[in-house]
């Protein structure tokens, strides 16, 4: 098993996924489901859904995807640097899509796409930690990242009356 040194006293530390990252992993995993069954569910309205929505759908489902398989898998080695890199790929793909969705406020920005600011901020530095072995850190922004902007984000495409809660819901 991998280990690092603690930052204090010297305590080596488990780079193995531990119980928050297994809720986060499910987590990933249940709100992919939801994603996949509300697009089959809409399956009728397809020819309607712009093209803009479809490529975030089609990042954000790639990050989704890969959330639980990075967050349970062996950490550290080459495949872990390459899912995390296409993994940071379609964090930044997804949030600068989001940017060319504006229909829900008019043609105007909404609350959202201040996450797609944090993320555009957030996920190159996660990047970087890993790159320069700050693991703690690495560690922490990831579970933050996936907290907020896949998982609180993802819940809240199905409520107010928001095209997957329609598919899944309506």
């Amino acid at each position: 098993m991998a280990t690092i040194l603690g930052p204090k006293r010297g305590a080596a530390k488990s780079l193995a996924p531990d119980g928050f990252e297994r809720v986060l992993a499910i987590g990933a995993l249940v709100l992919l489901g939801f994603v996949l069954a509300a697009l089959i569910r809409g399956r009728p309205y397809w020819g309607q859904i712009p093209t803009m929505v479809w490529l975030h759908l089609a990042t954000m489902t790639v990050a989704l995807g890969l959330t639980p398989v990075m967050l349970l898998r062996r950490r550290g080695d080459r495949p872990h640097r390459a899912l995390g890199t296409i993994w940071v790929a379609a964090m930044v793909l997804t949030a600068l899509i989001s940017f060319g969705i504006r229909s829900v406020n008019h043609g105007g920005f909404s609350i959202i796409h201040i996450l797609s600011v944090w993320v555009l901020i957030q996920v190159p530095l996660i990047w970087w930690s890993a790159r320069t072995h700050r693991v703690a850190q690495h560690r922490s922004s990831v579970r933050g990242m996936v907290t907020g902007a896949l998982l609180i984000a993802g819940f809240f495409t199905f409520p107010f009356n928001r095209m997957l809660g329609q598919f899944l819901f309506g």
